[in-house]
C-alpha cells in the first residue's frame, strides 16, 4: 500500500510539472495513454478540470453543426464520404435550407454555426462567400465557422473578408509517413499544415486536430502532433477516436479507444489552458457517456447537429454515428440536460477563444 501511495505521489508530481512547463515527454504520454491506472487517470482529469475551470468556469459552449454537402473530391482511406464510395447517398443543402438551419439554431440559443462539408467543387469561392455573407446578414451577432478543407491562401482570405471568423481543418497527423498511410498520393501533410499556418496568418480562429487510433498510429506520432500544435498554437483542437466505415479500405481496422481519447483531451487541456476543446460526436459514438467524460476531462465545447434530419444519415464519415434521427430541438434539450447533470452549464454565447474576446 505504501509503495502504491509513493507511485501516486510521483505521478501527481509529473502532472504538476507538465502543467507548469506545458511540456510532456514521450514516456509520460505513453504511460498516460496505455498504462495509467484508474486512480492516476482521475488525478490527470482533476488537474485538467482545474485548469479548464480557471479559464472558462463550469461553462460549455455550443457549436451548431450544419453538414451542408457530402460530395468530396478526395479519397482519404478512412472517410465514409470519400470519392470512391459509390454507396454514399450524395446531397447538397440549398442556400435556403442552410439559412433555415441557422434560423432554427439561433432560436435554440446557438451563437456559432459550423458549415462542414466535403471538398465539393460545386461550392466555388463565390458561392461560399455569398453564403457566409447571407448568414452574417441574418445573424450578425453569431460566428460563422467553415470546415471545408484545403484551399488556397487567396480563397481563405476571401472567406475571411466575407465574414467567416473561424476555420476548422484537422491536420490528421503531423508525421509525413503516417499521413501517406491514410491518404492518397494526391494529398500531402506538408500542404495541409501550410493551410493551417495560412489561416492563422490571415486572422482566423483556427482549429486543428487528429483521430486517436488510426491505422499505424504510434505514441511517437501523437507526440509529434502535440509538438506541431505547440508550434501552431491553434485556438481549437478537435480530437476523437478513429471509427471505421464499412465502405472504406480501413473497414476491418479496429476502432480507436474512447479511454485514450479522453486521456489525451486532459493532456491537451493541461498543455493548452486557453484552447477550445470539443467533446466530439465521435467520442459520444464510441462511448455512450463519452461527451460527459470528455467535459470532465477538460473539454469545454459540444457540437450538436443542426442539419435537417433527412440528410443526417447520409453524412457518415464513420459507422454508427449517434443523433442521426433527432430533430435539432430534441438534440439541443438532451445535450443541455446531460451537461447540467454533471454540474456544467451550456451558455448561449459565441464562445470565442479568450484571445479574441
Amino acid at each position: 500500500m505504501e509503495k502504491r501511495d509513493t507511485n501516486m505521489d510521483g505521478f501527481t508530481q509529473k502532472i504538476e510539472e507538465m502543467a507548469e512547463t506545458r511540456q510532456i515527454s514521450l514516456e509520460l504520454l505513453d504511460y498516460i495513454l496505455h498504462r495509467a491506472t484508474e486512480e492516476e487517470r482521475e488525478i490527470l482529469f482533476s488537474k485538467a478540470r482545474e485548469i479548464s475551470q480557471a479559464v472558462f468556469g463550469k461553462t460549455v459552449y455550443l457549436r451548431g453543426l450544419i453538414e451542408f454537402t457530402n460530395y468530396c473530391k478526395n479519397d482519404c482511406y478512412y472517410c465514409g464520404i470519400r470519392l470512391s464510395n459509390k454507396n454514399a447517398s450524395r446531397y447538397r443543402l440549398t442556400r435556403e435550407e442552410i439559412l433555415s438551419c441557422c434560423d432554427k439554431g439561433e432560436e435554440l440559443g446557438f451563437r456559432t454555426f459550423v458549415l462542414q462539408g466535403g471538398e465539393d467543387p460545386y461550392y466555388t469561392d463565390d458561392r461560399i462567400c455569398e453564403l457566409v455573407r447571407a448568414i452574417k446578414e441574418k445573424h450578425p451577432t453569431c460566428a460563422v465557422t467553415l470546415s471545408i478543407g484545403e484551399k488556397s491562401y487567396e480563397s481563405y482570405q476571401r472567406y475571411f473578408e466575407a465574414g467567416a471568423e473561424r476555420y476548422l481543418l484537422r491536420h490528421e497527423t503531423a508525421n509525413e509517413e503516417h499521413y501517406a498511410m491514410l491518404h492518397p498520393a494526391s494529398l500531402s501533410g506538408a500542404h495541409r499544415k501550410q493551410c493551417l499556418r495560412d489561416l492563422k496568418k490571415i486572422g482566423f480562429q483556427v482549429g486543428c486536430g487528429i483521430m486517436i487510433g488510426t491505422p499505424h498510429q504510434t505514441t511517437e506520432h501523437i507526440l509529434e502532433d502535440i509538438r506541431f500544435m505547440q508550434e501552431l498554437q491553434p485556438h481549437m483542437i478537435g480530437i476523437g477516436p478513429f471509427l471505421a466505415h464499412k465502405d472504406t479500405p480501413f473497414r476491418d481496422e479496429p476502432n480507436g479507444s474512447a479511454e485514450e481519447t479522453i486521456a489525451l483531451l486532459a493532456v491537451l487541456r493541461i498543455l493548452f489552458p486557453k484552447v477550445l476543446l470539443p467533446a466530439t460526436t465521435a467520442l459520444g459514438t464510441a462511448d455512450a457517456f463519452g461527451r460527459e467524460k470528455g467535459i470532465l476531462a477538460g473539454a469545454n465545447v459540444i457540437m450538436p447537429n443542426l442539419s435537417p434530419v433527412q440528410v443526417r444519415g447520409k453524412y457518415l464519415l464513420y459507422d454508427g454515428k449517434i443523433c442521426t434521427g433527432e430533430e435539432a430541438a430534441e438534440c439541443n434539450v438532451c445535450l443541455r440536460a446531460r451537461m447540467t447533470k454533471i454540474g456544467y452549464e451550456v451558455v448561449d454565447s459565441r464562445g470565442d477563444h479568450p484571445d479574441f474576446t
